[in-house]
């Protein structure tokens, strides 16, 4: 199955780059390109791509509506924010806007076209290198009650002993080979419990998974 993707940024140079660079994998196709926020909006109306990776900042629409509204209008879309090293506040407020994924601006190729398909497959996860940072200042700045209408700890009772500890595995940025090999299953097993925890937990995805086990205090910041 061919990947369908829009690439949204307002630099022609890192559009063009990045579309050649995934138009040259056999199972990866740029649908369309987007300068501003709102063509990336109508680029994924009218093309309802797989993928959508988004500069955060971006002219007419930033990136962080451009992902709002996608997401809300195209949960089969995966947002995946480009993002620079020195993380943008923009970025930990597209975690709530149902983004994806984050990839480094400066990402290497064979890094981008694995992170597309990590993220279209419903693995989506942070790139390693800023995961626990990303994570670490995001749940501090989102410090506050749970949400009502989702109470963390009813919901992590519910989680079966390998499901809790899938969880924790997820949120120190491991992949599902890493879990398998941690917790001494196969990955088929770790994709199950991966899967029955995003339901259970009322979650879109892998990068969410993360997000709540931090702020429902599965995991602490800082720990090992």
């Amino acid at each position: 199955m061919v990947i369908r993707v829009v690439v949204a940024d307002d630099q022609e140079l890192v559009r063009a780059g990045f579309g050649m660079i995934l138009d040259a994998q056999p199972d990866i196709e740029v649908v369309a390109e987007a300068a501003d926020g709102a063509q990336a909006v109508e680029a994924v109306r009218e093309h309802r791509p797989d993928v959508l990776l988004l500069d955060v900042r971006m002219p007419v629409m930033d990136g962080l509506e451009a992902a709002r509204r996608v997401c809300a209008e195209h949960p089969g879309t995966k947002v995946v924010m480009l993002t620079t090293f020195d993380i943008d506040d923009y970025v930990f407020d597209a975690l709530y806007a149902g983004a994806s994924g984050f990839l480094l601006k400066d990402v290497r190729r064979d890094d981008l076209t694995h992170g597309v398909r990590t993220v279209a497959s419903g693995e989506a996860l942070l790139a390693p290198s800023v995961t626990r940072r990303l994570i670490g200042e995001f749940t501090a700045r989102r410090a506050g009650p749970a949400s009502p209408a989702r109470p963390p700890s009813r919901l992590l009772q519910q989680l079966t002993g390998r499901e809790a500890q899938t969880l924790r595995l997820l949120a120190r940025g491991l992949s599902n080979a890493e879990i398998a090999a941690e917790l001494t299953v196969s990955e088929h097993t770790v994709k199950t419990h991966v899967s029955n925890l995003l339901a259970k937990l009322q979650l879109r995805d892998r990068v969410h998974a993360v997000v709540f086990a931090y702020e429902s205090g599965a995991v602490v910041a800082g720990e090992p």
